[in-house]
């Protein structure tokens, strides 16, 4: 584990990100008819939760950046490996779906689920 967190990961911002948006737009779907019978916020808590495993994998993604070399060493084929491109497409796709995951919460904090 500390290896990964040394090391990271390029690619972890690019899944990370758009899996926790998901898994929220999932919950906040389905929570709804609980959440109007109970009276209890849950959607910005479980945002908060999906914004920050967003924002480890946006983590995860810098840390491969920070680690990959700037030049990337030819494989056997011939070609470059781009993790630093991936690296800075994960960070970026992570801030991104964390931004929207927020607005969901935020949304949540407004709406109370029982509007008809």
């Amino acid at each position: 584990m500390a290896g990964l967190i040394s090391r990271g990961l390029p690619s972890a911002g690019v899944f990370a990100g758009p899996i926790a948006w998901l898994a929220d737009t999932q919950f906040n779907y389905a929570a709804v008819p609980w959440v109007c019978a109970h009276q209890v916020p849950l959607i910005p808590l479980f945002a908060l939760a999906m914004a920050a495993i967003s924002l480890v994998g946006g983590f995860l993604s810098w840390r491969g950046y920070a680690s990959a070399a700037p030049k990337p060493v030819p494989d056997s084929t011939g070609a470059g490996r781009p993790h630093r491109f991936v690296a800075l497409m994960g960070i970026a796709i992570a801030l991104l779906f964390t931004i929207v995951i927020l607005l969901h919460g935020v949304a949540g904090l407004v709406f109370h689920g029982c509007e008809r």
